[in-house]
């Protein structure tokens, strides 16, 4: 595991990493990124649609293919609630966009 990816594990995507407690907060519904530049982070769902869920999500990083451009994950259909408390589902990678 890189430095980049150990800065990652356990953190919210979008909370910043100098925040004494990046991780999951009460209350909160998260999907578990897994595979791709961002791979162990938390994305908060809290009050999204199913729709929008099942739709999944394109996240600005700096980390993929594209600097600056887009990881694309997506949910995948029938698979088990996600691996701890307030993660409800997992987002995998599916590629990446300018």
């Amino acid at each position: 595991m890189n430095g980049d990816e150990q800065l990652l594990r356990g953190r919210v995507y979008g909370r910043d990493h100098d925040d004494p407690d990046p991780g999951p907060l009460p209350g909160r519904t998260y999907a578990a990124l897994t595979g791709g530049p961002l791979d162990g982070l938390l994305l908060d769902i809290t009050g999204w649609a199913a729709r929008e869920v099942e739709d999944g999500a394109a996240l600005f990083t700096e980390l993929g293919r594209f600097p600056g451009g887009r990881s694309l994950y997506v949910p995948r259909a029938g698979e088990p609630r996600g691996p701890a408390p307030g993660v409800v589902c997992r987002f995998h990678h599916s590629g990446d966009a300018p």
